[in-house]
């Protein structure tokens, strides 16, 4: 296919990644309200540590702030296309980190009711495009 073709659902699948990540931020300070899978920050606290309750409690603390940091720094770096492959490529393995933290934890049927393996494997595709048209990325190549 012609990568002209391309470069919208590329677009689309940057946005999608990252509100969806941008989303589960909001939860965690509270921002959905009643429609909330935390609710607030100790909740998702919580939840992490369950999450990596075979890593020592300190990692598992640590886990939740530098989970929100990613889920924050990657999505914003998707939106604006800089460093897209990085950003992506980051997405991917960190949604990759957290299905196997939820297999392990949860059971396999947890990832797949999130779709945290699919998010992780969109990011993967994502990250080996040849070019990202609509980026900073593009702007910088360009000058």
């Amino acid at each position: 296919m012609n990568n002209t073709f391309n470069y919208l659902p590329q677009l689309l699948l940057r946005l999608a990644l990252s509100i969806t990540m941008l989303s589960a931020v909001a939860d965690r300070f509270g921002f959905w309200g009643e429609n909330s899978a935390w609710g607030n920050w100790e909740n998702f606290e919580k939840y992490t540590r369950q999450l990596t309750s075979f890593l020592p409690e300190s990692v598992g603390g640590f886990s939740a702030y530098a989970a929100t940091f990613l889920e924050i720094l990657f999505p914003l770096m998707l939106i604006f296309g800089f460093k897209t492959k990085w950003a992506a490529l980051g997405t991917g393995f960190l949604l990759l980190i957290f299905a196997l933290s939820m297999s392990v934890a949860l059971g396999v049927k947890a990832p797949l009711d999130y779709s945290v393996w699919i998010g992780s494997a969109a990011a993967f595709i994502l990250a080996v495009q040849s070019d990202y048209k609509y980026s900073v990325d593009t702007l910088i190549k360009k000058s």
